[in-house]
């Protein structure tokens, strides 16, 4: 708590700085209009376009400035900067964790998060990558392809439903109607190699888009290969004055190994090292633990104007996936096919001259089916034996309504709610080799609101207040039960997490004549208070072999962000988050837990949540000179503070400091032709760091847990890239 009240003082003082400047800055605009008021930036937080200063949320806006000079090989590059996301890079590759204020942090485990994540829903050009039960593999978004995102940190389940702990939403569309063409290529440490083409331009169907990016990596530790074809592309064309379509294409092949977690003495003596016989029997590298994805994916959106006050907006796509894996001594193919959609009905009246109305009413659905083969595994190999054939099907439904009141320009109000309903199906026709015919369903429903106030107290200054809850019903792989529930296929004694969220905050958006003595700059600053308390928290156990439904958590934080772009070429991005994370009610069976205590019940209240640390942040410097055109160069800093990675606040998680840079230059050899020559240098102190860990694993007999993913050592990449325009 200590980190809360020293950064606490230190936002209040920087507030009552920001403050006095603005107000100084704006009596100079009213006697010689020096002042430059910032356009303020639309956001689609509430799934309308709205000024980001009016919305009562928490919402970070990277655009592609915001994104360049990252190696551009995970989607960890782009959010790092991001106050209140923590993203966890498992061994180098695709495989990531994303946390946003906690929601999320139990991904992590023998098989709850070997590449997904959960709690938190992404979105790709409007169209859900998250699937109906939560969980989201990222594995074909090419961070080359993004050209901007938008992060909502504040808790959404009333607006996007199920696992909207926070919103991450990318946009793949590019921003200028240019015609051009680029190649890319990087290579880098570990036999890094990465090869992408871009294309834009109009056309008869409108603005065209693709990326087609080829990348590989050997890996920096045993047992941690990958390798990745991602393609997106699409259109948009305004096929007239009130009408919008959108064709949206997301595919590609993603591979990659499994190293396993390591113990404290294995991190200590070599990180390299993949999981051994220790704890794990055969080991990784033995059974060649690993996944191979295949993916594709089309979406439709329409956006119509019915009248100057009404518009309708209408999504559909249709995904089918193809996962191979071979995880815990068996050989997995999985078949999915995931389909939905959404409408949204939004209409805006002038009520009086002060008071404008903004009222929204929608339905989103999503439905995925699919079987899962379990063969026997041969020397890494799917063998012969078909052990388990199964279905997994789960659906989501939900409907909601908004309105959104504003007096005067300078207050405004919202009021809205949600109810869905989440769903799963599941049958066995084969186990243990032999023909049975077992089924089971299971449906989780609640109502969600919300409420929310922003003053606007100045042009470029607001304040807000939001009150509202969440839901988060287990993953489909968490409602597996333990073997002493081996009769059922979904675990009864699961419960959806049902969480309340109080948070307050403060944005500021303005163009500065003067901003440290450094000159005219482009100031933004955003600060939220936040305190979320849970029931029904899903714990992992045994590594995520299986799940159980906990007592009452809080979590209580602070995010600051701010970033300064001066008229001189320099730029700043800081951000900080700090927060106490705790169980408040959490008892549990000491047979569940594995211990041999004697104990018939263990009491972990009042101990740290696992998987979150109390506090994490990065300050990113950069310099575009205007003395040397083309030319610009960045550090990056990173911090991360200690945690547990067990209820038992037993395992702890080191905290680690690290330094990135990076610079390009861009050579633009005529009107139609640019080079771009680019390098990185990341982890340049070459700091041993724990980047994840597997939440409560599994404690073996004769040896120590393991439960460190150890990070990625110094390693450097660099590359070209050509545009013909």
């Amino acid at each position: 708590m200590k980190y809360l009240q020293i950064i606490s003082l230190y936002m209040f003082t920087y507030c009552c700085v920001a403050f006095s400047a603005l107000s100084q800055s704006k009596k100079q605009y009213n006697s010689d209009s020096t002042k430059v008021i910032a356009k303020d930036i639309t956001v689609s937080a509430l799934r309308q376009p709205e000024q980001n200063l009016e919305v009562p949320l928490a919402v970070t806006i990277l655009s592609l400035r915001d994104i360049q000079l990252k190696r551009g090989f995970g989607i960890d590059d782009i959010l790092q900067t991001v106050p209140g996301v923590l993203v966890q890079n498992r061994s180098g590759n695709q495989d990531l964790r994303i946390s946003i204020r906690g929601f999320g942090a139990r991904g992590a485990g023998e098989r709850s998060n070997a590449g997904t994540t959960r709690g938190i829903r992404v979105l790709v050009d409007g169209i859900p990558e998250t699937e109906p039960d939560g969980r989201t593999a990222l594995d074909f978004i090419n961070p080359l392809s993004i050209q901007s995102a938008e992060i909502l940190r504040s808790n959404s389940s009333s607006l996007f439903g199920n696992a909207s702990g926070g919103v991450i939403s990318f946009s793949t569309v590019p921003k200028e109607s240019i015609t051009k063409l680029t190649f890319q290529t990087q290579i880098g440490s570990y036999g890094l190699q990465q090869y992408t083409l871009q294309a834009q331009g109009m056309t008869d169907l409108g603005l065209f888009y693709a990326t087609i990016g080829k990348s590989s990596f050997d890996g920096w530790r045993a047992q941690s290969q990958s390798d990745a074809l991602q393609i997106s592309a699409g259109f948009v064309n305004q096929i007239s004055a009130r009408t919008k379509v959108g064709v949206h294409i997301l595919a590609g092949n993603v591979n990659f190994q499994v190293p396993g977690p390591l113990n404290l003495a294995q991190y200590q003596l070599d990180p390299s090292m993949s999981a051994d016989t220790s704890t794990f029997t055969p080991t990784f590298i033995q059974r060649n633990e690993r996944r191979n994805n295949t993916a594709g994916r089309i979406g439709i959106s329409v956006d119509h104007a019915l009248s100057e006050t009404l518009s309708l907006s209408a999504m559909t796509y249709l995904q089918s996936k193809y996962l191979q894996r071979s995880e815990r001594n068996t050989f997995r193919d999985f078949t999915r096919y995931h389909t939905g959609g959404n409408t949204i009905i939004k209409s805006a009246n002038q009520v009086s001259a002060t008071l404008h109305s903004l009222f929204m009413a929608g339905m989103d659905y999503q439905y995925q089916d699919g079987a899962i083969l379990f063969y026997n595994l041969v020397n890494g190999n799917r063998g012969n034996i078909l052990r388990t054939n199964k279905r997994e099907g789960a659906q989501n439904l939900g409907f909601f309504l908004q309105e959104e009141l504003m007096f005067d320009d300078q207050l405004s109000v919202i009021l809205g709610g949600r109810y869905d309903k989440v769903s799963y199906f599941n049958e066995t026709y084969i186990d243990g080799a032999l023909p049975i015919f077992n089924g089971q369903d299971m449906s989780y429903e609640r109502f969600t609101p919300k409420a929310g106030l922003t003053w606007r107290m100045s042009e470029d200054m607001s304040l807000y207040a939001n009150i509202g809850g969440g839901i988060e019903v287990p993953a489909g792989n968490e409602t597996d039960p333990p073997a002493s529930l081996s009769a059922y296929l979904i675990n009864p004694l699961l419960k959806p997490i049902e969480s309340t969220s109080l948070e307050i905050g403060y944005k500021v958006q303005s163009h500065m004549d003067d901003w440290l003595g450094l000159g005219q700059a482009e100031v933004k600053s955003d600060i939220a208070l936040y305190a979320i308390s849970t029931i029904n928290a899903i714990i992992p156990y045994a590594g995520g072999r299986f799940y159980f439904s906990a007592g009452k958590t809080q979590r209580t934080g602070l995010e600051f962000g701010h970033s300064v772009r001066w008229d001189n070429g320099l730029s700043m991005n800081i951000s900080v988050t700090a927060s106490k994370n705790v169980y408040v009610d959490y008892i549990i069976d000491s047979i569940v837990d594995g211990t041999s205590t004697g104990a018939k019940f263990i009491d972990f209240s009042q101990n740290e949540i696992a998987g979150i640390p109390s506090m994490f942040g990065t300050v990113q410097i950069k310099y575009a000179p205007e003395y040397l055109k083309g030319f610009q160069c960045g550090v990056d800093y990173r911090h991360s503070g200690t945690y547990y990675a067990d209820d038992a606040n037993t395992l702890n998680v080191d905290a680690f400091d690290m330094v990135d840079c990076s610079a390009s230059y861009e050579l633009e050899i005529n009107e139609s032709l640019s080079l771009k020559f680019f390098g990185r240098v990341m982890n340049i102190f070459d700091t041993a760091y724990m980047s994840g860990v597997w939440i409560n694993p599994e404690k073996p007999k004769f040896a120590d847990p393991a439960y460190i993913e150890p990070g990625l050592p110094r390693n450097v990449s660099g590359g070209i890239a050509i545009t013909w325009k």
